[in-house]
């Protein structure tokens, strides 16, 4: 009997400790027998947590949910009760921020405490610390699903705008082969003397004959500029109203001007009575001149209509432009206040108001008055050497009346100023040109509108 009692006394003393160790081991695993602190913090979504989730301050598992107080009201939050253990208290601030985790894309839910920044103070127990409202998943998708959708938008709108430049760059470069192809054409038949053109400038005599003939002519035209030039002198010293002191250098001029024209005029007809005897079959040169010209004006007109389709031509445009391909006699002042040659501001350009420069004449017309032209010698002079090969445009402005008054006294203007700097400085007339810009320059300058003239000189290309 005793050695039955002893052996229940050992089961129970065994029992014992083993609830003992186990209670000590779950306390343990629980954390039952620790010291803890709690902390409070607020969400508007617990996005799953719930009583016994898990806590960790700065990755470590620090505790666990062990209250949720359900709000009263939309607008209010969650208040959550959090127990954590005090050994990692110091690692908690006023400013730590509580956020919710997951573990893994889909795992389960747990709050997470940030460490604080050292100079903030540690949260005392029963703090209420800062939160961060989870991003769910969800929620994420919906925003990759829309980016997704705008993306493809994108490529769409993208791949149909290629598609139509795609289009206009074939149209364009099908329209320059074709051009070229003419172009080709016209300039092997002319190598092989094919058509009226091609066989006039293969014929050796013909070449000779027109040569001596355009040289004949062009001596003839230089007689003619000079006395041409000598004109404009004497008109200009007429409109000066100095015509009694330069009465004896006007006759001197013109006897002058009748010899040189008398010699021109031996020269040109000598040059017709060679130029119109027949040749070899009896066929008077003045028909052959007659049908040959006619055969090159038709050449002409030809390569004329394939150059100005090159002109407009999408990969030729610039070229053209490059090269000064313009003529202010067909240039309207709205194509030129866009053209970027003639109102560039790197241009030199020197405003001169109608005050200035001109004074009413008795027929109503403006006439340059002597301090005028003294200060279009001081304008031009500032440039130096420079301005005598560059390009020089005179625009004409008027501000008043109506649009075709000012258009003309504008015009007016500009020629004035021209005959004048044509005649005193003696420039090659080719570089000198004029243009009526009514009272509005070019944008991007110095004046918005503008009575009387500017003198431009042009830059120099590169």
């Amino acid at each position: 009997m005793a050695k039955k009692n002893l052996i229940v006394g050992l089961f129970v003393l065994a029992a014992l400790a083993l609830f003992t160790v186990g209670l000590f081991l779950i306390g343990n695993r629980h954390e039952a027998f620790s010291h803890h602190m709690d902390f409070y913090t607020e969400f508007t979504d617990l996005a799953g947590l719930t009583k016994g989730t898990k806590v960790q301050v700065a990755g470590m598992d620090a505790g666990q949910i062990i209250e949720i107080d359900v709000p009263d009201s939309p607008s209010s939050k969650f208040r959550v009760r959090l127990r954590i253990d005090d050994k990692l208290h110091g690692l908690v601030r006023k400013d730590s921020l509580a956020t919710i985790g997951t573990e893994g894309v889909v795992g389960n839910t747990f709050v997470s405490i940030g460490p604080g920044s050292p100079q903030a103070a540690a949260a005392p127990s029963l703090a209420t610390l800062r939160s961060k409202e989870p991003i769910e998943l969800a929620d994420l998708l919906d925003q990759a699903k829309g980016t997704i959708a705008d993306v493809d938008g994108t490529v769409k709108n993208a791949n149909g705008l290629l598609t139509t430049v795609g289009d206009n760059l074939d149209q364009t470069l099908f329209g320059a082969r074709k051009t070229l192809s003419n172009v080709n054409d016209v300039v092997v038949g002319l190598k092989d003397g094919r058509g009226s053109a091609g066989m006039l400038l293969r014929d050796q005599g013909i070449a000779d004959q027109i040569r001596e003939t355009i040289g004949n002519v062009q001596q003839a035209s230089l007689n003619l500029n000079h006395v041409s030039a000598q004109a404009n002198g004497l008109l200009t010293d007429i409109q000066s109203r100095h015509f009694p002191q330069t009465v004896d250098e006007t006759l001197a001029s013109v006897k002058e001007t009748a010899s040189n024209f008398d010699v021109s005029s031996q020269q040109v007809r000598q040059t017709v009575n060679e130029f119109t005897a027949p040749d070899q079959f009896g066929v008077s040169a003045g028909i052959n001149l007659r049908d040959s010209l006619s055969n090159v004006n038709a050449a002409t007109g030809n390569m004329a209509d394939d150059t100005e389709a090159l002109k407009h031509n999408f990969f030729f445009r610039a070229f053209f432009r490059q090269r000064g391909y313009y003529n202010l006699a067909h240039i309207t002042p709205d194509e030129y206040r866009k053209d970027r040659l003639f109102a560039s501001p790197t241009n030199r350009r020197t405003w001169l108001s109608a005050e200035q420069l001109f004074q009413r004449a008795p027929d109503g017309n403006d006439q340059l008055t002597p301090a005028g032209r003294a200060l279009l010698d001081e304008t031009l002079s500032q440039y130096g050497d420079a301005i005598v090969e560059s390009p020089i445009i005179v625009e004409g402005y008027s501000d008043g009346g109506a649009l075709a008054d000012r258009l003309a006294i504008s015009r007016n203007r500009s020629i004035l100023v021209r005959t004048y700097i044509l005649n005193h400085f003696h420039f090659n007339a080719g570089n000198l040109g004029s243009i009526a810009m009514e009272d509005r320059p070019p944008n991007g300058l110095d004046h918005s509108t503008w009575n009387g003239v500017a003198v431009v000189v042009l830059k120099p290309k590169p």
